[in-house]
């Protein structure tokens, strides 16, 4: 069980749960009261509070208000000489005092708009100790979780008799961070959330970009390796304080989740089973995978693996790539069988007959991946070829060379078939990799990373090809803009869209691949009804399957239009029709032209000619791949021209948009991007350019003592990094 499988489990069976809110969440950074996040805090409440939830909040935060009140209220009451003469720092008491009014205030006032009722308990350290009170608190509290009340606890330091209520620890408790730990105990609750200003718990401080988000805390592992920041920029507690308390709540059997209270909905996607934040759990240690790696060790050990890599003759990085190609024929066997095996999951898992298709490895599939590797393995080498040569001055030459872009991150759906293409291409173009399959071909991905790393050479390093296998750590992965390169998306809108919102690093993909065949006025019939039917039936799952038909109104006098619908319609594909079409035929709705439907379904529209055809393909396509049927050049001429596109066909399938079909050997994915590489990316989009100069001793000097030449030398023998040619 993983820490998302973890999660699921418990949150489950929370019907008690403890919400400690912070200081430095409770307040802004000028020191007065964050009503947004309040407002948003005292939301989530009131829903959890109609579902059915006990919710008992501890808030911080009274000193904080408190101190900017009364500062406020020192300065209009001070003379020019008073502010003259050192400050001094406010009695935290008389802050508590003045606070603690402003903030239950605030509480009620929020609380009562939603028609919730709210109530106070100020405790201090010195209650606990007598039983009676801890009896009568429990019934208190008791009493007003059964009349939908929400307790609302914070510690009472206005009167609190510590000696040093800001920094003794030798109490029952000491902070409310600990004061929620020990009502959660004490009121037997289910759940603990504390609520920070930071995501979690990290490795180290937040702001250090080595540090990473620890999704599961495990005493064992993390204990003496976490270096805490500061403590709170208002509170006294800090994250120092917030894992002490997870710690003993935890010991205890109560689950925590440390996670930010800046986010609007994090309460609720906790109770959802999400794992956001970081969990803290009694058998934490036992869900961990023995020997797993970490995904920032996984990310460099791809960096390194990766220049051992380039290092290496080009001949060499061949031979690897005809190593992996035998090794997945004699073992096609074992690769189908867990194939199957993930299929018959999917199938009995109710998946959808797009996904379950796009899933399967066909008979002859895993020959089929062998040879494309065997093209890329004889292709010319891509690594440290020269595309410029210029002379800069006389015994100074400068070239721009092509160069591997280092870590790749692609995370894919559904085809295991995927993995050995995107493998083998990172492979020739010298590029390390980290690999996120769905968890849909599991076994499928397993059995097919371990069959390529095992023949990658020992000087090199099997860390060269990672596979991620925890949904969790993407998070994590995306926030590694420091060692990963470029992320390549390859699956629905959703996955695309969330990636490009998730990461730093640049992402190459495409969203939706909704695919255009636009029939012209003077088109072969027969061509058209051969182009159209291949285009949408031979594969209706992939993003260069026609998604659109566009048909010229002319074509619809002699019958055309009708022959093709019916063709369609033989081949199983539901038709819908858009505004112009249904006013003529009989047939469902289009909702909405910009639809991908990637299955035996598409929509087809009337246009009045080739520019229209044009307006809508840029209005309501993604700029993926289409097609003009005509036998009229220059109307042909025009839509290839103006069509912006990754891909754009005369008379033949949007289906021949793909790396191997374009003689690349295979692709990593189609990119609608027009940054870096569009359209089918096989290695030359895997590749990147780096200046390489040879001088004779020349300094700039204020560029005095040089003259500059700049004579193109590109005609020139070509020199290669590994060889000439």
């Amino acid at each position: 069980m993983d820490g998302v499988d973890s999660t699921r489990a418990f949150v489950k069976d929370v019907k008690r749960l403890v919400i400690k809110v912070g200081t430095a969440v409770v307040t802004r950074a000028d020191g007065r009261l964050a009503l947004g996040r309040l407002g948003a805090l005292c939301e989530q409440i009131q829903e959890l509070n109609s579902q059915g939830y006990e919710v008992i909040l501890v808030t911080s935060g009274a000193v904080g208000a408190g101190r900017q009140r009364l500062r406020y209220r020192k300065l209009i009451n001070s003379s020019f000489a008073d502010l003259q003469k050192p400050q001094v720092e406010l009695d935290g008491k008389a802050c508590a005092a003045v606070g603690q009014n402003g903030l239950m205030a605030l509480y009620d006032t929020l609380f009562s708009q939603m028609d919730v009722t709210s109530a106070q308990l100020l405790v201090t350290d010195n209650d606990f100790r007598d039983t009676d009170f801890r009896k009568q608190l429990t019934d208190t509290v008791e009493s007003l979780l059964a009349l939908k009340v929400i307790p609302i606890f914070n510690e009472n330091d206005a009167v609190s008799t510590r000696r040093a209520p800001y920094e003794d620890s030798s109490g029952i408790f000491w902070d409310n961070d600990s004061l929620a730990a020990l009502l959660a105990l004490e009121l037997k609750a289910d759940l603990l959330v504390l609520l920070s200003d930071v995501e979690g718990l990290y490795s180290g401080p937040p702001s250090d970009p080595q540090s990473k988000l620890l999704h599961t805390y495990i005493k064992e592992r993390h204990e003496k390796v976490i270096t805490f920041g500061d403590k709170s920029r208002v509170g006294r507690g800090g994250m120092t304080a917030k894992v002490k308390a997870a710690v003993y709540a935890a010991h205890a059997s109560i689950p925590v989740v440390i996670t930010s209270g800046f986010a609007t909905d994090n309460i609720i996607k906790v109770l959802q089973g999400e794992h956001i934040g970081t969990l803290f759990h009694r058998d934490a240690h036992k869900w961990a995978p023995h020997g797993e790696v970490d995904v920032r060790e996984m990310a460099v050990a791809a960096r390194e693996c990766s220049r051992r890599l380039q290092s290496l003759s080009s001949q060499e990085r061949s031979k690897i790539l005809l190593d992996i190609a035998d090794a997945l024929e004699a073992n096609e066997k074992v690769i189908l069988t867990e194939n199957a095996a993930d299929v018959a999951t999917a199938q009995q898992a109710g998946y959808e007959k797009s996904l379950v298709s796009r899933l399967a490895l066909k008979q002859g599939k895993v020959s089929s991946l062998a040879n494309s590797i065997r093209v890329l393995a004889n292709m010319e080498e891509p690594i440290g070829h020269v595309s410029r040569r210029t002379e800069l001055a006389d015994g100074f030459i400068l070239e721009k060379t092509s160069s591997s872009l280092g870590v790749l991150l692609i995370i894919f759906e559904s085809r295991p078939d995927a993995l050995v293409q995107i493998a083998s291409l990172a492979i020739r173009s010298g590029n390390g990799l980290l690999l996120k399959g769905g968890k849909e071909a599991k076994r499928s991905n397993a059995v097919l990373h371990k069959v390529i790393t095992s023949v990658i050479p020992e000087n090199v390093g099997g860390g060269l090809i990672g596979l991620v296998t925890s949904r969790e750590e993407i998070p994590e992965l995306l926030k590694l803009d420091d060692v990963i390169d470029l992320v390549i998306p390859r699956g629905s809108n959703k996955l695309v869209s969330q990636i490009k919102a998730s990461t730093k690093i640049p992402v190459l993909g495409h969203a939706d691949g909704i695919c255009h065949v636009y029939v012209d006025k003077s088109a072969n019939i027969d061509m058209a009804r051969r182009i159209v039917l291949d285009a949408k039936t031979d594969y209706p799952a992939a993003c260069n399957a026609m998604e659109t038909l566009l048909v010229h109104k002319d074509f619809m006098q002699d019958g055309g239009l009708n022959e093709l619908i019916v063709e369609l319609q033989i081949k199983g594909v539901t038709i819908f029709g858009g505004p112009r079409l249904r006013s003529l035929v009989n047939i469902p709705e289009a909702q909405s032209f910009h639809h991908e439907y990637g299955s035996l379904a598409c929509t087809v529209e009337i246009v009045d000619d080739l520019y229209a055809a044009i307006d809508h393909i840029h209005r309501h396509g993604s700029a993926h791949t289409d097609c003009i049927i005509t036998e009229d050049h220059e109307v042909a001429e025009v839509f290839l021209r103006q069509v912006d596109s990754a891909a754009v066909f005369h008379n033949a399938s949007t289906r021949f948009s793909d790396g191997f079909r374009f003689g690349l050997g295979a692709e990593v994915g189609i990119s609608t991007s027009r940054i870096h590489a569009r359209g089918p990316v096989g290695v030359e989009g895997l590749l990147t350019t780096r200046w390489i100069a040879r001088g004779s001793g020349q300094v700039v000097d204020g560029d005095k003592g040089v003259v500059y030449t700049h004579k193109d030398l590109s005609l020139q023998a070509q020199t290669h990094a590994n060889g000439t040619v």
